[in-house]
């Protein structure tokens, strides 16, 4: 627990992906393969769910800390994370604990079947062995939301280095359900790639943003173009008589989408689809909205199928016949791939569309249906590329639409969290409505240091009221908002939803008074229904 402490802080430290590597090689080299195991699954961005409920962490760390319940709330406040403050508001352990990370997570598993007795002397007693690093992780591992500064292809980087198998490799081993085990870590580190599960995935080839003109890419006949989808990325694999659909987020997510599933079990053995997974009604994509319903059902009745029917749109085809297909040219890929959709012909099997163009000005008039489609830009795909690991540049470009933007008006804040937890940088805004403000959007990411500050100094000099950690602010500060789409909604007073809002920049040159109305947003909302 101590050496993976002492990784965390590392990793949090720095910014530099070199020096995280480099401290991610060397606590691999040294660790033992049950610690290593788990170390690989938390870096890389699996956690267990939460075991004890925060209520009786609270109570437990207020009563082992000896603080009133306002003073444990005014330094949560002032810290902006549970698990931090718990481990800085507790007095200095007894003693020290050398136990190895994988008997601290065994421990961890036990409290989920403990009575509520048995986890408060068990927790209790972990935090009078713990230094306050050590405690986060704990408290962290606890709660179910541990995050580390580090993604997944970093981890890839230092496992290759440590290992010497190539990244490629432990990329696919680490794709799909597997568990922490010191056999797994063995056999991830080992020359070979390991046995394949029939439900194992691939891992996603993304795209980068494209920001150079396009006569840099070379000559238009080289490049496909297809309409970049607004849904759930997602593989369907085809195995051992079975199907499985996996979210870009390593999700299982079969069992939500069941008429996907029905139609990817005509599909033949070894057969593995790359593609998106979206609302599709009357022959056309419906907005990401109705897909978030999906989400979040429990109980998936025909009739709600039925006003809600979700299709998997494929545009490549990373297995065929049993066979690994990823290293052949994308235009051969896309050729079995037509064959294949053709063949089955299923409604909820559909393939995407390939757009026809001969010049770059031409398909830059071709973009611009984007919105009218309910897309968001366009993918470009060189025709000759394998289908490559993460984010690879060169091959696969998004080219996105302009967002839409507005002026609005800073109404509320509240603060951050983590580093930023002592600055207000979670913002509230809203737009003029008949004489009244409105609330459009909250936004939290576009700022620099800088302007961050100066937000915050005059969010504390102009507070209006206090509703718990949300202040309402004199209506003063102007910022230029940019977000990807709008839909009518129910569920906000302003009876407008925006997707992915963000600051692009403050408007201090800009009055409040002369801020964006609802009407703006309105005449967007028409744009999309036309």
């Amino acid at each position: 627990m101590k050496e993976f402490a002492q990784l965390f802080a590392a990793l949090d430290q720095t910014m530099k992906t070199s020096e995280k590597v480099s401290a991610m090689v060397d606590y691999f080299s040294r660790a033992d393969a049950a610690d290593a195991a788990w170390a690989v699954y938390f870096l890389s961005g699996r956690k267990p769910r939460q075991i004890v409920k925060t209520r009786l962490l609270r109570e437990w760390a207020r009563e082992c800390a000896a603080v009133p319940d306002w003073l444990f709330v005014e330094c949560y406040e002032a810290v902006g994370d549970l698990a931090e403050t718990i481990s800085l508001l507790l007095p200095p352990p007894e003693c020290s604990d050398d136990r190895p990370l994988s008997a601290c997570v065994s421990q961890l598993q036990s409290l989920a079947t403990m009575p509520e007795p048995d986890q408060k002397k068990a927790v209790l007693s972990a935090w009078n062995r713990l230094n306050a690093s050590e405690r986060f992780l704990w408290n962290k591992l606890i709660m179910g939301g541990l995050r580390v500064g580090v993604s997944q292809s970093l981890v890839i980087r230092a496992l290759a280095k440590v290992s010497g198998v190539p990244p490629t490799i432990i990329a696919h081993c680490l794709m799909g359900n597997w568990l922490p085990t010191p056999e797994f870590y063995t056999t991830l580190i080992a020359s070979e790639l390991r046995e394949r599960t029939p439900s194992q995935p691939y891992p996603f080839f993304l795209a980068y943003p494209l920001e150079d003109p396009l006569e840099q890419l070379g000559q238009p006949a080289d490049w496909q173009a297809e309409w970049k989808w607004d849904g759930i990325r997602a593989q369907i694999v085809r195995r051992a008589s079975d199907c499985f659909i996996w979210s870009r987020g390593e999700e299982l997510v079969t069992e939500r989408y069941p008429e996907v599933a029905a139609a990817a079990r005509r599909l033949p053995e070894g057969t593995v689809l790359d593609g998106e997974l979206l609302p599709w009604k009357n022959g056309q994509v419906r907005p990401f909205a109705e897909l978030q319903k999906r989400i979040g059902r429990k109980l998936l009745t025909k009739k709600f199928l039925a006003e809600i029917p979700v299709v998997f749109l494929a545009y490549d085809l990373l297995e065929h016949a049993e066979s690994d297909c990823r290293c052949q040219p994308l235009c051969q890929r896309r050729t079995l791939l037509e064959t294949l959709i053709q063949t089955i012909n299923e409604p909820h099997l559909l393939l995407s569309e390939l757009i026809a163009f001969t010049t770059w000005q031409e398909l830059t008039m071709i973009r611009q249906q984007s919105r009218q489609r309910s897309v968001e830009g366009l993918m470009l795909k060189r025709r000759d590329s394998p289908y490559r690991v993460g984010r690879v540049r060169g091959d696969w470009w998004k080219w996105k639409i302009e967002p839409w933007t507005i002026d609005a008006v800073l109404t509320a804040a509240q603060r951050g969290h983590g580093k930023r937890a002592s600055l207000y940088t979670d913002y509230t805004f809203s737009v003029w409505d008949q004489g009244r403000l409105v609330t459009i959007a909250k936004a939290y990411s576009g700022l620099s240091d800088a302007e961050i500050r100066e937000v915050d100094a005059f969010i504390r000099a102009n507070t209006l009221e206090k509703f718990g950690p949300v202040r309402t602010v004199k209506p003063e500060l102007v910022f230029e908002l940019g977000f990807e789409g709008i839909q009518p909604s129910t569920r906000h007073k302003s009876g407008i939803a925006v997707r992915f809002p963000r600051i692009l920049r403050p408007r201090f040159d800009k009055s409040w008074k002369d801020a964006d109305s609802l009407d703006t947003l309105k005449r967007f909302l028409n744009q999309v229904s036309s």
